[in-house]
């Protein structure tokens, strides 16, 4: 069925219903349902709390994609909103045409509302009234919880009143509501106030956890049991550790952290920043993926010839789409396990990030000829480290032949500094004229990308 409304005509309806709560209520139960949508965003902008409570108890759509309505989030109205709620989890018998099972807080759905308003009259119902498929409800009995979808973002100033008063309201009806969670986001909360909200939101809805926070060992260790609650946790990226106190019991932390990856089965993206305490005992918690990893990054930090030669071993590396190892030094590592590594990952590479690794001409000559071979190749960056023009020249002969790379990122040629380390603009006007030689020798277009980092800092 599609619908084909003039936009005037649909505006004056729910105009014109505004006008009277009362009638606007007594009459949902007839309502056309392409009127609902256009209806609800009339009433949510213009806070007609009344008509908004019926509304929801009325919805005839299985989900409502409130979030996309709400750029600066109103307490009342939400509170409207949730009223009507409960007026439905509370009814034995719900109204014949609601279909109401998931609230979405998220900020998506615009589109919803664009169509149903009037931007695109040509639409098939059926796109509309189901749910999308994340969100579908994991069982379709009448007793199934009502499911609500937010963006948890936890950080202090982010605990106001709207999320307050939601997680108050969750709280209180845990046995038929479940409030879920895609993507968890920590930038600064207390621990205490971290465990009290996730104690709220079903752990096993999140995909995805960002600690984009600086937290002791110990907090990770108080944190990683909740990580192993998260069975369908797909992507993690924790950033800086504090270096551990010396009568912190380090070695028992990194065992109650590594261990909560034995429960994840799911598991595809790992991105730890500056994870000291692996160095060493990365092996241990290779041991505990259960899982093939699409994506890995671990970045400045240390990691000894035996955690490379682990790396390297692993069988749960050999699916790689993406490996960034920025900040991990290569220079006195042995030089027979960066390429040990890079051939256990070279049919799925797809992006290689090896900046400031203390990688030289020598380093990166014994990896040539791997790289020639990793086809899948799109992005490829080596700045931050220290390499002549000459094993530049070899790097972009030996990757002219991969079909799929596209962004390349190297350091300034070392001929384009002096010998006290300042970097001299006509021995780079020069480095620069000869690369373009070499890219137009190679007979096919192609851009790469010169970055510029001072020689003290690469000297480091």
């Amino acid at each position: 069925m599609s619908i084909r409304k003039p936009l005037r005509l649909l505006n004056l309806a729910r105009k014109s219903l505004l006008t009277d709560e009362a009638l606007t209520i007594s009459t949902l139960e007839h309502l056309p349902i392409e009127l609902f949508p256009p209806l609800f965003m009339e009433a949510f902008c213009g806070r007609h709390r009344k008509t908004l409570k019926a509304l929801v108890q009325a919805w005839p759509f299985v989900r409502l994609p409130l979030g996309g309505l709400m750029q600066m989030p109103h307490l009342l109205t939400l509170q409207a909103v949730l009223d009507g709620l409960d007026v439905l989890l509370t009814q034995k018998d719900r109204p014949r045409r609601c279909k109401l099972r998931v609230l979405d807080l998220r900020n998506t759905g615009q589109d919803f509302w664009r169509m149903w308003s009037g931007s695109s009259i040509h639409v098939s119902s059926s796109f509309s009234m189901a749910p999308g498929a994340e969100d579908r409800p994991r069982t379709e009995q009448p007793l199934a919880p009502f499911e609500v979808f937010i963006e948890l973002h936890l950080k202090e100033r982010s605990m106001d009143g709207f999320l307050t008063c939601l997680m108050r309201w969750v709280e209180q009806r845990k046995a038929s509501i479940h409030l879920c969670c895609k993507k968890l986001r920590i930038l600064s909360l207390s621990m205490d106030k971290i465990m009290k909200v996730l104690s709220i939101v079903q752990l096993d809805c999140i995909q995805e956890v960002y600690v984009d926070r600086t937290w002791h060992l110990s907090t990770l260790a108080t944190f990683a049991p909740l990580l192993g609650q998260m069975s369908n946790l797909q992507k993690l990226l924790i950033s800086h550790i504090h270096m551990p106190d010396p009568e912190e019991q380090e070695e028992e932390h990194i065992v109650r952290i590594t261990s909560q990856f034995l429960r994840l089965h799911h598991f595809r993206d790992l991105h730890l920043e500056s994870p000291f305490y692996l160095e060493g005992c990365l092996d241990q918690m290779l041991r505990c993926l259960m899982t093939p990893l699409d994506n890995l990054g671990i970045t400045r930090c240390l990691l000894t010839n035996s955690d490379l030669t682990h790396l390297s071993q692993s069988p749960n590396i050999s699916q790689l789409k993406g490996l960034d190892l920025s900040g991990v030094t290569m220079t006195y590592s042995s030089p027979e396990l960066l390429p040990a590594l890079l051939e256990k990952v070279s049919a799925t590479l797809q992006e290689l990030y090896l900046e400031q690794c203390g990688i030289r001409d020598s380093h990166l000559e014994s990896i040539l000829h791997i790289l020639s071979r990793c086809f899948q190749l799109m992005s490829f960056s080596l700045h931050g480290n220290l390499l002549s023009m000459a094993i530049l020249e070899k790097l972009l002969r030996h990757t002219s032949g991969l079909p799929r790379l596209s962004q390349e990122l190297y350091p300034v040629p070392q001929e384009s500094f002096s010998s006290d380390g300042i970097l001299q603009p006509r021995r780079l006007s020069q480095c620069q004229t000869e690369l373009v030689e070499i890219l137009e020798d190679l007979g096919h277009p192609r851009t790469i990308c010169i970055s510029f980092m001072p020689l003290s800092t690469l000297w480091r």
